[in-house]
């Protein structure tokens, strides 16, 4: 067996067994990857007998490349994940990978940006758009995010399938679970701009949101469009596409949603995800009173 059949087989495993995102089969293959360069090993049974000490060591070489925590904890993941398969393919009856902890990760709040702001960055991407269909899609893929709070990659999942438009939209999200999530009217007339506007016709099987020659829109286009729009506006680096998203869960918290709910819009496998949004409604709460208070 070659590197590249072990490669193969894992990258299969990731994306057909266990419906990983693209970006995570990347990064889980590339792990993998580099553990074969360092072991030089591409047999099923040696890769078994990987343990704790392999891994940690592996780890350690990652560091001294200058990993930080965050990363070092991913890459903690593929790589016990890659030795678990590893064991199932070779026949051993306990799969499960070696026991070790990953360096500790302090989870940072998201800073969303405010109601106006997540309008005037959607208006402003149509605006300062060359083509004007192109302005529309831009605009109609931000309010998606911040209007019916999607991950940029299930807006640009979406395909003719979700037409014709109605108060509600079934989003194909992690894992490959399906949710329905509200649909605005002015995220749904935005979208339906968006299409009168688009020069590609759209049948049932193919994106919704088309390049500019046809093909499927890339996050990239959509995070270049909006990091124009943020400078233009003044806004500060953490105006993302996925701040949109946090915003739309921060400001329906604050009016009185339910963490239960806010779970199923978001499409969060646990509750935990969920929670961090209490944090960041408090955090933004002690903001506004010491810059009002007049003991602040």
């Amino acid at each position: 067996m070659t590197r590249a059949d072990i490669l193969e087989a894992w990258q299969d495993h990731l994306a057909q067994g266990r419906r990983r995102s693209p970006h995570t089969v990347r990064a889980y293959v590339a792990t993998a990857a580099r553990l074969l360069d360092t072991l030089g090993e591409t047999d099923w049974p040696a890769l078994a007998r990987l343990d704790a000490a392999a891994l940690r060591g592996q780890l350690a070489r990652r560091r001294a490349e200058g990993l930080i925590n965050a990363s070092a904890a991913r890459e903690l993941s593929a790589l016990k994940g890659f030795i678990a398969f590893a064991r199932v393919q070779a026949g051993m009856t306990d799969p499960a990978p070696p026991r070790m902890r990953g360096p500790r990760v302090k989870k940072g709040l998201p800073r969303p940006v405010t109601p106006d702001e997540a309008v005037n960055l959607a208006a402003t991407v149509e605006e300062d758009a060359v083509v004007e269909w192109i302005g529309a899609r831009d605009r109609a893929v931000l309010l998606l995010l911040y209007g019916a709070g999607l991950r940029i990659a299930e807006a640009l999942s979406l395909t003719g399938a979700a037409l014709p438009l109605g108060e509600v939209l079934v989003v194909t999200g992690k894992g490959a679970k399906q949710r329905a999530v509200p649909l605005l009217p002015l995220v749904r007339a935005g979208v339906e701009d968006y299409l009168a506007k688009c020069p590609w016709p759209v049948a049932r099987d193919v994106p919704l949101f088309r390049g500019a020659r046809g093909g499927p829109l890339s996050q990239g286009m959509v995070q270049k469009a909006m990091a124009r729009a943020r400078v233009s506006l003044g806004l500060p680096a953490t105006a993302t596409p996925h701040a949109l998203r946090h915003s739309f869960a921060t400001h329906l918290l604050g009016a009185g949603a339910d963490l239960r709910s806010l779970q199923e819009l978001l499409g969060h496998a646990s509750l935990g995800s969920t929670q961090i949004y209490t944090k960041v409604d408090a955090a933004i709460m002690l903001d506004v009173y010491r810059s009002a208070h007049p003991r602040g």
